[in-house]
């Protein structure tokens, strides 16, 4: 089975202006051996979809720091998912989703809901790579089925 270089689309939201996720994210992701496209901070959601269209990535990767994720990756996933050429791309939405007592309690079935494949906890590095080895693990057998 060749496993492959998954291309990798990274953002932060609409409203969180922070980088120094992203650039840890970024970094992380390409010693895995992930081709990334940190679209960076601030990413409004019509510029997210273009970036979809245009770079066609294996996964979606949505941080969020300053506790908006929730809000802000719901209307991003479904702003992303309106366009039925994404319907399969995984969506990963990470980080600090709220702001209120556990800061990521009961957002994963609104995320979920709006097209998020998977809901991470704060600092759940070892999880976000797991999924994308499986991601991974899941084209290489595409490719391999297509032969």
């Amino acid at each position: 089975m060749t496993l492959r270089r998954l291309q990798v689309l990274l953002t932060g939201t609409s409203s969180d202006a922070h980088t120094w996720n992203l650039m840890y994210l970024q970094l992380a992701l390409e010693e895995a051996d992930h081709d990334v496209t940190n679209l960076g901070p601030c990413v409004p959601d019509d510029l997210l979809t273009e970036a979809c269209v245009r770079f066609r990535p294996d996964a979606l990767v949505i941080s969020s720091v300053n506790g908006h994720g929730h809000a802000d990756a719901a209307r991003a996933a479904a702003a992303v998912r309106c366009d039925s050429r994404h319907d399969a791309l995984p969506i990963i939405v990470g980080g600090l989703l709220g702001t209120a007592g556990d800061p990521n309690a009961d957002h994963a079935p609104a995320l979920e809901a709006a097209g998020v494949t998977a809901v991470l906890e704060k600092g759940d590095l070892p999880e976000l790579m797991r999924l994308l080895a499986e991601i991974r693990a899941a084209a290489a057998r595409k490719l391999e089925g297509v032969r």
